[in-house]
């Protein structure tokens, strides 16, 4: 299986660190410095999660060479928060990319969706010969949903909005899938969530200034992370790396979600990378499972990527759940 092009549509409005300080009583330093963030996209009034997962679909056949009619199938990681409540998106994504004949599914595992979605894809490639291409694509906008004045939920200050999709062949040019990874934190299941507008505590006018991302329990949730994250992100890309017949001495490339700064550079200390073999993604915060798809982007234009490179996917997704990929430029990407 070879991811074959890539799409990526960002907002044009932007929120930069001042900005961020300014709503959260943060000193603009620490948000440029300890979260990471110089700025990043905010959705206009038409940047909807399904139209913006759309708009990168087109770019990603379009580089391809490919017309919607050749997509077998569409998996969509279009975050829950969009464009409607309780509504699928893989058909509206077929039906906007002219898709009339696949079939789809959503999946979601928050920011590692993307995770999972390569290990579905791996899957039909593997089990149905008929599957020539699968189309993944997302849209992101959580940042609507982020609380400024709750100390809390600081790392999620980053959360920002754009789309991204990649298209998936059987046949390369392309980068080549050799390993895949992932890992459950049960313990963190309800750490972090929106706590209104389910079953549990219906939407109502009393409480709809809640609609937004809490921790439940931060000083757990702190405790817990601050033990298991970096050997988490560490083991599954160690895993991905150990399928693909690779380890961290020959990895050419990390495309990292967006984290705070110091746990970034911790994950590329504890593989051995320096930072010229990653893209911090300071100026465009945290588009949660497009991360890796736009970090693939920036590489690619940066020249990062060469005829050979062996490169690392990594991602988390509160709930808790991480994943990694590893593959292989073999032909060129059309990124």
């Amino acid at each position: 299986m070879y991811l074959r092009s890539l799409g990526v549509y960002l907002p044009k409005g932007r929120m930069d660190a001042q900005e961020i300080a300014r709503r959260s009583g943060l000193a603009p330093e620490v948000v440029r410095e300890k979260l990471g963030l110089l700025e990043k996209p905010i959705p206009g009034p038409e940047d909807h999660p399904a139209e913006m997962a759309a708009w990168a679909a087109r770019e990603a056949l379009a580089k391809a060479g490919l017309p919607g009619a050749a997509v077998d199938w569409v998996v969509s990681i279009v975050e829950e928060h969009k464009d409607y409540p309780v509504w699928a998106t893989a058909p509206y994504l077929a039906r906007k990319v002219g898709a009339s004949r696949a079939k789809g599914l959503d999946l979601n595992q928050k920011c590692a969706s993307l995770m999972g979605a390569l290990e579905v894809a791996r899957g039909l490639f593997a089990t149905r010969k008929e599957v020539g291409v699968v189309l993944v694509a997302g849209g992101y906008r959580n940042g609507d949903l982020v609380d400024y004045q709750d100390p809390h939920t600081r790392f999620l200050y980053d959360l920002a909005a754009g789309g991204a999709a990649a298209v998936l062949t059987r046949e390369g040019p392309g980068l080549r899938l050799l390993g895949l990874a992932h890992r459950m934190d049960p313990e963190l299941a309800l750490s972090v969530k929106v706590p209104v507008g389910g079953t549990r505590a219906p939407l109502t006018p009393e409480n709809l200034s809640q609609y937004r991302l809490r921790v439940e329990d931060p000083e757990g949730m702190k405790r817990r992370l601050d033990a298991t994250s970096i050997p988490s992100f560490l083991a599954v890309i160690r895993e991905a790396l150990e399928e693909a017949g690779y380890t961290e001495a020959d990895l050419d490339y990390l495309a990292l979600l967006h984290m705070k700064r110091s746990a970034h550079r911790a994950v590329l200390a504890g593989l051995g990378l320096s930072e010229e073999r990653s893209i911090y993604l300071e100026r465009f915060g945290h588009l949660g499972q497009l991360d890796p798809l736009l970090s693939l982007r920036l590489a690619r234009e940066k020249g990062l990527l060469k005829e050979g490179s062996l490169v690392a996917l990594a991602a988390a997704g509160v709930g808790y759940f991480y994943g990694a990929a590893v593959l292989r430029l073999e032909g060129g990407l059309d990124a």
